[in-house]
């Protein structure tokens, strides 16, 4: 299939297609006598494998080891494991910093008066000289 339908057919856009060839992600595509990019079912399979790590947070680095791994049968699934603990770690982590965000501009909001004084605790934080 040409890329229009790996795309489609995957739910990776074709530019990130191109992209994760470019990177060495995915090998490149086999190509037809009129020069068009060529996928089967199996680089759709690894299209949708990327997305699906892309969708939970992987980076591509990553998700260039749990492709690996993927592909060795003989490997140990604890390795996999510890993969995936770590990108839940640095969710959390994320997590907990985007909740800190809000509750810092929720207070932020709660003292301002909204109103047509030129005064405003938004700006006045945002405005500190603190590093």
């Amino acid at each position: 299939m040409k890329i229009g339908q790996a795309s489609k057919t995957s739910g990776v856009s074709q530019r990130m297609i191109r992209h994760y060839e470019s990177i060495g992600l995915i090998p490149r595509a086999a190509r037809r006598d009129s020069g068009y990019r060529d996928y089967d079912e199996r680089d759709v399979h690894t299209l949708r494998f990327i997305r699906r790590a892309r969708d939970l947070g992987f980076g591509i680095e990553e998700i260039g080891k749990l492709l690996t791994l993927w592909h060795d049968r003989s490997r140990a699934s604890a390795e996999v494991k510890a993969i995936a603990l770590a990108r839940a770690a640095e969710l959390e982590r994320k997590a907990r910093e985007l909740d800190a965000m809000r509750q810092t501009l929720e207070h932020l909001a709660a003292h301002c008066h909204g109103d047509a004084r030129p005064d405003c605790p938004i700006l006045a934080d945002l405005s500190r000289d603190e590093a």
